[in-house]
């Protein structure tokens, strides 16, 4: 049955290319409906009146007519559609009306007919569709539909196809799920009845990836069912190009060897100060990597007293990265040379390439990579930095703190961005990559490797696009459970949107389906790159949590409120205090102070305070995680409540009983050392903000859900 309805479509979509059209009519329309068992309405072609007034008879109620037109798209601007016509007299009129509406519209439209359709009962409008995202492929996409559809913008997007629970799950993603459900006396809507539509409809985009959009719009949805009113469909003008693709442990073996090398060669290495080529052999011998580092250069025998090779192909042994430090123009022929040797990879730091326009010298350096088998990193890069392997191949300044946190961005300004945050928040680091133009190696290569590594404890990317967003989307479905992904995805417009032949289609703006999908991934989207940062660095220090429990322990009661509405924001939960637990704390706090939640210790009181506190907070098992606002004070000083703090956090994690703490400290300068300290012993803490340590805390939540912890 399945391979017969494929057949029928594939027939139908060959004759409407055969006419040299892309859009398919209303009729043809249905006809894919049937096969796929997408729920339409009954509906006749009528070519003349006569037929039209039979048509509308044989339904027996008021009908709905719409022009049939392959040249015209949008019925409704076109004045091609009326709604409940009723009766001979009427429906004569109608049909005459619009074909006379058409007429002036397009005077050269082809018109098949008028299309005479049983009017569907009232019920909640939805639109469901599928669109082809230059970067994720089949999407399909459900929201309130009707004609305020692009007006309200309430949609969710999902991979294409979706199972039967994952459809279910987009009527729960919108702002407007609560309608769906009934409100105000209304019954709602059948929710399998639209899941199905939804399932059916990515089924049928991902059997023809020829189907570039799909929109049914309005779907009648009412607690009987699901009945599409109107179906569009739209065929793409071209193919894209097979992408090269690599598998799991081939990524691997090449990255292996990219981030822990025993051979580098620097090609364009220099005596001269000021040259890129001498940066990068100085930071290679200075950041004190172990294996072999050999300069090429025709024109020198010595560099920085190391023998130079007048070719790469001239250096002894095997070389594991050739990185580039010579004018675009003479990349190609070297790459040539690096091919021939087998070097694995080649890190490409010139500019001049497809960011300035020369797509063809791009391109002839992918041809030459791939024909030879060598993984390309860039170009237009400022290298990358491999700290556990002591190896600093870049040309800017060096960074030696190791930790657990890999980073990547595709831009250098915001690698150097990168650079000074960890610095000034000591914050270590496995890696720091440059992805530049992404030729070649992506974020998806850098997921597979770093999400094996097991120096990274948490892998935070700035990116501008994805070249293959369903390959990046498998990726990080294969790490996130195993540490967290941060994206900061720059650039959030809509300009897909503008060419869309549909309503889908204008919807699935960049940002939009982005947004989406990332979640899909599990992965955490940062809103900025401070966030990203912060982010990386806050979440390997917090445990995860074990439930959604949240207590604040404030000395401030305005840091209480601004806290609260900060765990709002961040889609936490603040803990209903049980008799027995606001008790407790009523014990520790004086009769001017508030238990409940927050508990409002005031700012007068003691280090003994807080403490007690705290340790009631982390003993009870009903209490997932904590929020701390500190108030500085000379009765409790922030370097004593952070010691204080530390200690307490310490001595429960040595029992065996880990949960998030998160502070926000305000006060004078001092509170910025007390949070350093603090952040150093695993208890994530912010001067001067509210919002911050829980918007952290928010995305540790968000990880661990994902994760499955």
């Amino acid at each position: 049955m399945a391979e017969d309805r494929v057949l029928r479509v594939r027939s139908l979509l060959e004759s409407v290319r055969a006419e040299g059209r892309t859009a398919l009519t209303a009729p043809e329309g249905k006809v894919i409906a049937d096969a796929y068992g997408i729920a339409v309405p009954g509906e006749e072609l009528a070519t003349d009146v006569d037929e039209a007034v039979a048509f509308a008879a044989r339904f027996g109620g008021p009908v709905v007519m719409k022009i049939v037109s392959p040249d015209i798209l949008h019925k409704t601007d076109a004045g091609g559609v009326i709604v409940g016509v009723e009766g001979a007299a009427d429906v004569r009129a109608a049909f005459h009306t619009i074909i006379d509406n058409a007429r002036a519209y397009d005077a050269d439209a082809r018109i098949s007919g008028v299309q005479v359709q049983e009017l569907l009962p009232k019920g909640q409008e939805v639109i469901v569709g599928a669109v082809t995202d230059p970067t994720f492929g089949k999407v399909v996409a459900f929201g309130l539909g009707g004609v305020l559809v692009e007006v309200l913008k309430d949609v969710t997007f999902r991979l294409a196809p979706v199972d039967a629970d994952e459809a279910l799950s987009m009527l729960d993603s919108i702002r407007s799920a609560e309608i769906l459900r009934g409100v105000r006396g209304q019954a709602g809507v059948d929710r399998w009845a639209v899941a199905e539509q939804i399932r059916r409809v990515s089924e049928l985009v991902a059997d023809f990836p020829e189907i570039a959009e799909v929109d049914l719009n309005p779907v009648i949805a009412t607690a009987e069912g699901a009945v599409a009113a109107d179906i569009r469909v739209i065929l793409a003008e071209s193919q894209p190009a097979p992408r090269r693709t690599y598998s799991r442990d081939e990524i691997l073996a090449s990255m292996r060897r990219l981030m822990q090398p025993g051979s580098v060669a620097v090609i364009g290495a220099s005596n001269e100060q000021g040259k890129i080529g001498n940066s990068v052999m100085r930071n290679l011998i200075d950041g004190g990597f172990a294996g072999e580092i050999h300069p090429v250069n025709p024109k020198a025998d010595d560099i920085l007293g190391r023998k130079a090779y007048k070719s790469v192909t001239d250096v002894p042994g095997e070389v594991d990265v050739a990185v580039f430090a010579i004018p675009a123009r003479f990349v190609a022929s070297a790459l040539e040379e690096v091919g021939r040797k087998k070097i694995p990879n080649a890190v490409l730091i010139p500019s001049g390439f497809a960011e300035t326009g020369e797509h063809a010298l791009q391109a002839e350096i992918v041809a030459i990579a791939e024909r030879h088998g060598v993984r390309l990193l860039g170009p237009n890069i400022y290298g990358y930095y491999s700290t556990w392997h002591d190896l600093c191949a870049t040309f800017c300044t060096p960074y030696d703190v190791k930790g657990g946190v890999a980073l990547t961005s595709q831009s250098g300004g915001i690698g150097m961005a990168i650079l000074g945050f960890a610095r000034t928040t000591k914050t270590g680091v496995s890696a720091i990559v440059g992805l530049g133009n992404k030729s070649d190696l992506d974020e998806d290569d850098l997921l597979t490797w770093f999400g094996e590594d097991p120096h990274t404890d948490c892998i935070a990317m700035h990116l501008e696009d994805l070249k293959d967003g369903r390959a990046f989307v498998e990726a990080a479905r294969a790490t996130v459970p195993k540490k967290p992904v941060v994206v900061l995805k720059a650039g959030r417009t809509a300009a897909g949107a503008k060419a869309a032949g549909s309503h889908t289609g204008a919807l699935a703006g960049d940002d939009a389906v982005y947004d989406d999908i990332l979640r899909q991934a599990g992965v955490i989207r940062a809103p900025g790159l401070n966030e990203m940062l912060e982010y990386a660095r806050a979440l390997p220090v917090l445990p995860a949590p074990k439930g959604d429990n949240i207590v604040i322990i404030t000395g401030a009661g305005g840091s209480g409120v601004l806290l609260s509405d900060a765990v709002t924001d961040n889609g936490l939960s603040l803990m209903e205090i049980p008799p027995d637990l606001d008790e407790a704390f009523r014990r520790f706090i004086p009769p001017f102070g508030a238990a409940g939640n927050p508990v409002d210790i005031t700012g007068g009181e003691p280090p003994s305070t807080y403490e007690a506190t705290i340790r009631l907070g982390l003993e009870d098992p009903r209490v997932h995680a904590l929020v701390l606002g500190y108030w500085h004070t000379i009765v409790t000083p922030p370097m004593v409540f952070a010691q204080l703090t530390a200690r307490v956090v310490a001595e429960f994690r040595e029992r065996g009983i880990e949960k998030p703490v998160v502070a926000s400290l305000a006060g004078d300068v001092e509170v910025e050392e007390a949070c350093q300290y603090l952040f150093e012993r695993g208890v994530v803490a912010y001067p001067y903000t509210t919002e911050k340590p829980v918007a952290v805390l928010g995305a540790k939540y968000r990880w661990a859900r994902e994760a499955g912890r």
